[in-house]
């Protein structure tokens, strides 16, 4: 609305129409009658200014598609969800057999022993082998099983913010693709005001020189026409500026030059209780999904902590050959364990890594809380935008229909000599704001809904 307010300013020499009227000025000759403006199309009947030669016809569906494959934050989304996938691997291999193969050799002074540094001292005998290690874990009543579950919503929630960031740049596409359509609307109508006023200029010229005008009145029209160039040129860049953001949000690092297709969409009023709309955004919500996967997460994490007091059970095995060896050593070896551990203390660690794990789920709930509010609070504000756009498309397409009226009427009294130079230009930019006007409410009812659909997590 900023813009279109600025818009409307340069038309009207700084005043905006929704805000105020014309400032009254001195009254013209009463003179010949001229010939109208031509009329304004309404937003689905507008033709919008050819694009260059070398346009390509762009649709909404493939901006989008452009964007997921070019955008590189959906790339890093991707990674990082494959990233946490491996995660999960990595926990569950505390589950499956440790093996490892050795090669050992040794050579020493015959008799030596390990004197310092240890309660014992074994001999070290001159030596070459070769062997295999195994070890597994038996059980760790629940632990590793809660790492790995923890592993698995951590992945879960990455899965989602992913999705979350797909549907933001699917947003961000959307909003450029009908600012684009919007900016090349409302330079339509800067462009017909354009030639509107023009032809009204060289009218006024002719019957200045023929002495059937005042110089009053040709001034008059040369000002609004200075005004309505402002206006085209203004419209322009802001038309460049649409497209230069539609293409780097689809990845180009330089401006494209695309002719936006229009899509095919019904005008539907919104619903009448959001109540429904803030169920389905609670349930649709990848964020939200997210942030829940997260507490599962948390709190498996948290049992996992928990269980570290429990004993853990683990058997080992070796065998191997030492075809090189001293004669105090076996050509081979082999053995089997089982060890059994039992924590006893170790100065309050797993009490505080429990406690604070435990304190990391009340934090992911709060978090998920808060959000599950502001997701609610953001449904219900989209919902009002879309009702209140919805219902100033009535009242647009009520001021153009006035203001075309008002434009008839003032042409009428025109050229019954009834009227002013004065009246008539108040008419035609009145009439030139209401097309901008209505212009602009139906794109943004189109941007609300599709903000309030992004809400609701409906965006794909």
């Amino acid at each position: 609305m900023k813009r279109l307010c600025g818009m409307a300013m340069i038309i009207l020499g700084g005043m905006c129409v929704s805000k105020g009227s014309l400032a009254q000025t001195q009254q013209a000759p009463q003179s010949m009658p001229q010939a109208p403006a031509p009329q304004a199309s309404t937003p689905a009947q507008q033709t919008v200014a050819t694009p260059g030669p070398n346009a390509r016809q762009l649709t909404l569906q493939e901006a989008e598609a452009t964007a997921i494959r070019n955008n590189p934050e959906i790339t890093v989304g991707k990674l990082q969800a494959m990233q946490a996938h491996e995660f999960v691997r990595e926990a569950r291999s505390a589950l499956l057999p440790q093996a490892n193969l050795s090669v050992t050799a040794v050579d020493s002074n015959p008799g030596t022993r390990i004197s310092a540094g240890y309660l014992t001292n074994p001999t070290v005998y001159p030596r070459a082998a070769a062997g295999v290690t195994v070890n597994q874990l038996i059980t760790d009543f629940g632990r590793t099983q809660n790492l790995i579950a923890n592993s698995a919503f951590q992945a879960k929630a990455v899965d989602q913010n992913a999705v979350a960031t797909q549907q933001q740049i699917v947003l961000a596409v959307d909003q450029a693709f009908y600012n684009t359509l919007e900016t090349k609307a409302l330079l339509q109508v800067a462009e017909e005001t354009v030639k509107a006023r023009q032809l009204l200029v060289d009218q006024i010229q002719a019957l200045t020189n023929a002495k059937l005008k005042s110089d009053l009145d040709l001034s008059f029209s040369k000002v609004d026409f200075a005004r309505a160039r402002l206006l085209q040129l203004e419209s322009q860049n802001n038309y460049q500026a649409s497209l230069s953001t539609l293409s780097a949000i689809m990845g180009y690092p330089e401006q494209q030059e695309f002719a936006t297709v229009e899509p095919p969409m019904q005008t539907v009023a919104p619903a009448v209780d959001p109540s429904p709309l803030i169920q389905e955004a609670l349930n649709q919500r990848p964020e939200v999904k997210s942030l829940e996967d997260q507490v599962s997460a948390a709190a498996k994490f948290s049992k996992a902590e928990h269980d570290l007091w429990w004993p853990t059970i683990n058997a080992s095995g070796a065998a191997g050959l030492a075809p090189v060896r001293d004669d105090h050593v076996s050509s081979s070896y082999g053995a089997v364990g089982l060890n059994i551990n039992i924590p006893v203390f170790n100065g309050f660690l797993f009490n505080a890594r429990a406690k604070s794990a435990d304190l990391d789920v009340e934090l992911r709930k709060k978090q998920l809380q808060d959000l599950q509010n502001n997701v609610a609070r953001d449904v219900r504000n989209s919902w009002l935008d879309s009702e209140k756009a919805y219902e100033r498309l009535t009242v647009t397409q009520q001021l153009r229909e006035q203001a075309n009226l008002a434009l008839e009427l003032a042409q009428a009294r025109y050229k019954l000599g009834l009227g002013t130079i004065v009246e008539f230009s108040q008419a035609e930019l009145q009439k030139t704001d209401a097309d901008l006007q209505d212009t602009d409410a139906h794109y943004q009812y189109l941007l609300t809904r599709i903000v309030l659909a992004y809400e609701m997590g409906q965006i794909r």
